[in-house]
Parts: C-alpha cells; structure tokens; sequence
C-alpha cells in the first residue's frame, strides 16, 4: 500500500509527462504482480467499487478520534477533501507491521471482501485498517474505498508505461488494455508478454475521441477548404465498436464495457458480418424511423436481460460511421476515404431517422451518411437543421487523417448546435470541494409551475471565481434552513442554464430532465419573479433550433 501511495502522491506532484511516464514505469517494474493488477484498474480509470458511504466514514471517524460530529463536518468543509480530513483527524497508526499493508492485501481484505459485508463489519474492518495505515496512505485508501480514486495520468500514459516494460509498441498495449478488467496478479503477468494471445481476439481498438470547435463561428477561418473534410451528424446515442473475430461477434461501449446482453438484435445483426471486421459507429433506439433519443436508449443500457417488450418498445440499430479491421487487417492507418470506400462496400444502406415518424430503416446495422456540402454556409444551414433531426450538431473529420488513439486535436472535431438556455432561481446551494472548499459552488436551480419553484437541475459550473465568492455571501445572507453541508436560500438569485437537450422523465419529480447542464452567466439584471417556467421547459423537449 505504501508504494501505491507514494505514486499517487509522486504523480499529483509533478507536471511533466516524462516523469509521470517515468515513475509509472518504475512502480510496474518493481511492485508485486497483484499489487500492479489493481494499481492498473484504477490508473486506467475503471470503474471502482464503492464499499462504504461518506456518511459512514465519517460517523465512524467522530467514533474513533473522539471528536463530535459538527466538528468533523467544519472541518470537512474548511479542508474541501473528505480523505484528507479524516485521515489528519484519527489517531496516529497503532498495529503497523510489515508484510500486512500490501496494496493486494489491503483491497482484499477491505474492499472485495467487504461487499455484501452488514454495516458493523464493515465498522469493525475500516476502524482496524485505520490502525495500522499512516495519514498519506488512508488518504488513498479513503478514495479507494468510497470509489472516487482519481489519479492525474491518462490510460496513454499508462499505456506507455506498461508497453516499456514489456517492451511492446505503445498502441499494441493500448489495444490490449481495452476491455476486461486486469483482475489479478496473472493477467498483469500475460498483459506483459510480447506475443499476442487469444484474448487479443475480443477485444476492441482504443476509441479516437473528437474535440470541441473552440469558435464555432470561425470554423471556415479555422479549418480551411470545406473539401478537406467529411461532415456527419453527431449522433444522440452510445459510441460502440461491433468486432467479428472468428465465430465470436462482441460489442463494446467507449466506455469499455461488453454490452452484448443489452443490444441481443445488435449481436445477431453482427454475426453476419464477414470474420476479422471491427467498425465504430453509434447504437441508437429507433422505432418505426423515428429516433428516440439517448434517455431511451439508456432503459436498455447495462441491462444483463432484455424482454421482449424492451425489445418491441425500444429496438435499437448500429449505425456504422468508420471501419477498423476488415479481413483481419488494421485498417486505422489508411486515410479516412479509404476506410470510408470500404465501409460503403461492407455497409451499403444508409442510415435515415428523425424525430418525427419516417422510413422505416432497413436492416439493424447500417451506415451514417455523409452530410454534403460545397461550402461552409451550405454545413451552417444544415447544422442549423440538427435540433428538428434530433441530433447534436457535425462531425467534421479531416479526409486525410488515420484513425487515432484517444482525444488527439486537429483531425476529428465536433461542431454541436447551440445550447437551448432558460433563466433559473438558485434554491439550494452546496460547500464545493478541493479549491473550492468552504464557498457554496453547487447549486440546485429551480423554475416557476403554478406559483410555486421546482427543482429542475443541479449545475457546478460556468461562474468565476470572485462570482462564486460574493454568490456565498449572498447564500449565507439568505439561509433559510442547513442540512449538513447543504443550504435552503430565500430565492434572490437567477441564474442562467444551457444545457444540450430537454426529456420526459419519471425518475424527476419535475417530469423532465436536462442533459449536461451548465451555467452560463449570473442575470443580475433579473428577479427571481422573471425566471423561466416548467411549463417553458417542457416545450423545449424535441423543439427546432
């Protein structure tokens, strides 16, 4: 555990990407296999168990330093980091002996044994850790328990790492940290091996991600002749790669998750496809030419068993939008035309959906089309369009350009539509965390129905710095109620939102639900009696741009 510690506590020290590089080499190299198996799970950014709640460590925290729990909470809140504040509050390690507090030892026996494990067991395993951990360690131990561990390197760097100690090319280790999880000290020892191996075969390429259009407005200024690039919708869906291999067909989300049991047509569909093809392209829930949407969509996502129902009430399609691997050769080298000429052969239906009710699309996997355009006015108008297709804006992809490992700027970008935006009242307000400890920087915005303020949102940014300072003035000036680190406020502050797009919800209280919001900038011009309504929200789910 003390190696593990010092190389999260080296890696947030240091800026340079050599020296990250350098230090994740040097602890693979030298720490026990399956140390390094979990060290790598969470380094690579796979999703971790939560085992205890934040509630729960800190009840138990006040318990063993003795302290009363209002002290524990200023203190949290003066600190911004829960880990830390513990950590620096319990007593000094008791118990520590050598050999115990191996990394693999100390998940074992206090993360993957504990699951499923009644609350007093889990009391008795926390407060018996804590005895024997010293302050840095149980800072990370802390975050690896309530699964909010996150370590300043990307899956490339880790990546590069890894393939110096095996002594493998950079993208041959990336290929292989795709997919299933290194579980133990023996998968660590065959990730290593120079040669490839069977379980080589499932596993997906590392997806190439796209950029935001920094200026939306300058894109012809920026990106040059029109000609040079291949503009598609962006999609409303889940990014995924279909691979053939042999007799095995598997489908893969970005976020390197095997989601075959949620998308069965899907899989089915696949089969028919030719042996050694791998594509990228988008799943999307479509019934009867009409696209759903993502908060459709995602009813079936992660589900391990889908009925028919599922199935009647919410089919999905595969639309393909690049071709990797056909024949079992890597095509990611090849220019995007000629791995386009070649999914066109592979997949010659193109894909047509909206909003509205339309032709009903043939076949489950199909191809995105090609938005054509002589100019950058013609693409203008036609993003214009997107809201009315229900989609997200343009894909913009450089003719020339081979597909890339990870979010690499210049060849792929993302030209999204506008933000619809609403004026909303601050109603709730929570104490923000790290630099922001001890301001109320989380907000809870509402929306007038009936004369009354309902939820509608929670949103974290969009605000300066000295916005956010003489906003908490103004949220303690106006405290009607505390629960814990969370504050009622009379309503005086209006607030503006964007966000990317409106749906019909019965998991909010408010029936609707926003996606990715955001705030915008603070109308200090209006009251909170001029805000926008609930009412004004629900016309926007499906509205034209």
């Amino acid at each position: 555990m003390k190696h593990f510690a010092d190389l999260y506590w080296r890696l947030d020290a240091i800026t340079s990407t050599a020296e990250k590089v350098a230090s994740l080499r040097e602890y693979f190299a030298a720490a026990p296999a399956d140390d390094a198996a979990y060290a790598l799970t969470v380094l690579a950014g796979a999703r971790q168990l939560r085992i205890v709640s934040t509630r729960q460590l800190r009840a138990w925290a006040a318990e063993v330093a003795g302290l009363p729990d209002w002290l524990v909470e200023e203190c949290y809140a003066h600190v911004g980091d829960l880990a830390e504040t513990i950590a620096l509050l319990l007593p000094e390690p008791t118990e520590r002996s050598p050999g115990e507090t191996s990394l693999a030892d100390v998940v074992r026996r206090t993360i993957l044994d504990l699951r499923g494990a009644d609350d007093a067991r889990k009391r008795e395993v926390v407060t018996a850790t804590w005895r024997r951990l010293e302050p840095r360690e149980r800072i990370v131990w802390h975050k690896l328990l309530t699964g909010g561990l996150r370590v300043g390197v990307s899956r490339a760097l880790v990546a590069r790492a890894l393939a110096e100690v095996a002594g493998v090319e950079p993208a041959v280790m990336a290929h292989r940290l795709m997919g299933d999880t290194v579980a133990d000290g023996q998968a660590f020892a065959r990730l290593l091996v120079p040669e490839s191996s069977a379980a080589d075969s499932r596993r997906p390429y590392p997806f190439y991600l796209a950029s935001a259009v920094d200026r939306p407005a300058h894109v012809a200024d920026d990106l040059g002749p029109v000609s040079a690039w291949q503009a598609e919708w962006k999609w409303d869906g889940m990014r995924a790669q279909i691979v053939r291999r042999g007799d095995d067909t598997t489908i893969w989300s970005r976020g390197e998750e095997l989601v075959n049991e949620a998308f069965p047509e899907v899989v089915a569909a696949g089969a028919s496809l030719p042996p050694g093809t791998v594509m990228d392209g988008e799943l999307l829930a479509v019934r009867n030419g009409r696209l759903l949407g993502f908060a459709a969509l995602s009813k079936r996502a992660g589900r391990k068993r889908i009925t028919k129902r599922l199935l009647d009430e919410i089919p999905c399609v595969f639309v393909a939008y690049d071709l990797l691997e056909w024949g079992g050769e890597d095509l990611r080298e090849r220019t995007l035309d000629e791995r386009r000429r070649l999914l066109e052969v592979l997949v010659p239906a193109p894909f047509s959906a909206t909003h509205e009710q339309g032709v009903v699309p043939d076949g489950v996997i199909q191809r995105s089309p090609v938005v054509d355009a002589t100019t950058w006015d013609d693409l203008e108008s036609r993003r214009a369009m997107s809201r009315t297709l229900g989609v997200e804006g343009l894909m913009l992809k450089r003719r020339a350009s081979p597909y890339r490992v990870g979010r690499v700027r210049g060849d792929w970008w993302k030209w999204k539509i506008e933000p619809l935006e609403i004026d909303a009242v601050l109603l709730y307000a929570q104490a923000g965390h790290g630099r922001r400890a001890g301001l109320h920087s989380d907000y809870t915005l509402g929306l007038w129905d009936d004369g009354r303020l309902v939820t509608v949102a929670k949103a974290y940014s969009g605000l300066a710095d000295e916005e956010i300072v003489e906003i908490d003035r103004i949220v303690r000036a106006t405290t009607l109620e505390k629960h814990g680190p969370v504050r009622i406020c009379r309503p005086s502050v209006v607030l503006q939102l964007a966000f990317e797009g409106v749906a019909a919800s019965t998991r909010h209280k408010c029936g609707v639900a926003v996606r990715f919001p955001r705030i915008v900038r603070w109308r200090r011009d209006k009251e909170p009696a001029d805000a926008g309504t609930l009412a004004e929200l629900k016309r926007m789910i499906h509205a034209p741009s």
